[in-house]
């Protein structure tokens, strides 16, 4: 059920993201110079190469659910040092990054709704990583190492 409650919004907010603007004759809540469009296209591109380093930083541990893999611990190298979910962390960003380009209110309600849902399974995620393996240990990875905003100051 906590997973459904995490999913739910990320599901929801990636169809608005993606189709809440088609067929719709809304104009626009701002336009953007071209050179901010491509600013943002490049943010959106970084955010997506944070995503798949990390993603290659977790190797046979990444599990679209909340779930023990064998052999499961904690990955703290690569991406994972400057924040606990970067996965979560470069798609936020370039669902942020796509709905300002977009700048209709559909898009930007839906990257909002799945920043929330992404919030909301990391912190599932952290529950399960503590229960599983080791309160004391994942502990003193949380109080050095932002959860999902790179530089942020980090609390246990």
């Amino acid at each position: 059920m906590d997973q459904f409650v995490a999913w739910l919004p990320i599901t929801v907010g990636f169809g608005l993201l993606a189709f809440g603007s088609i067929g719709t004759n809304f104009t626009p809540l701002w336009g953007l110079p071209g050179v901010a469009s491509w600013a943002l296209a490049g943010i959106c591109g970084v955010s997506l190469l944070f995503t798949w380093w990390a993603r290659v930083s977790l190797g046979s541990l990444w599990s679209g659910l909340v779930s023990r893999k064998e052999d499961h611990t904690f990955i703290q190298s690569g991406a994972y040092r400057l924040v606990r979910h970067p996965i979560y962390t470069g798609l936020i960003v370039a669902a942020i990054a796509h709905a300002v380009v977009i700048g209709q209110v559909a898009n930007l309600a839906g990257a909002l709704l799945m920043a929330l849902g992404f919030w909301l399974k990391a912190r599932l995620e952290e529950r399960f990583l503590s229960q599983e393996l080791g309160a004391a240990t994942y502990s003193e990875y949380r109080r050095r190492t932002p959860m999902l905003v790179p530089f942020w100051p980090a609390r246990g």
